[in-house]
């Protein structure tokens, strides 16, 4: 998403597929399953991703990358509806323009 400064799965996918000599559309199916319960997934060794689990390690990952001359830390919170179904909040931080998603969570909509 850094490098492609788009967090589009097409946009991601198609860069992917560039560096790993893969077909595109085969990348985003699998980006698009990645984060799907393992139950919704095909094959006899579906896997679940626990994001929680993955929180600190992609914290430290992007920090990694941040100058070390640089002090502050942009952090930015969004709220998105989808439609009057879901909210999904989402904690990033900002690093050269564009907003890396380290953590979120999806709520149902209209329920306070």
């Amino acid at each position: 998403m850094v490098i492609t400064q788009s967090c589009g799965s097409s946009t991601v996918s198609s860069f992917l597929a560039l560096l790993l000599d893969k077909k595109e559309n085969t990348l985003r199916q699998r980006l698009r399953e990645w984060y799907w319960d393992a139950a919704a997934k095909k094959g006899q060794h579906r896997q679940e991703l626990n994001v929680t689990l993955c929180f600190a390690s992609l914290v430290c990952w992007v920090l990694s990358l941040w100058p070390a001359t640089q002090k502050r830390l942009a952090l930015a919170l969004d709220a998105t509806s989808l439609k009057d179904c879901f909210v999904v909040l989402t904690l990033s931080i900002v690093y050269r323009g564009c907003a890396i998603p380290v953590a979120w969570a999806v709520l149902s909509a209209n329920t306070y």
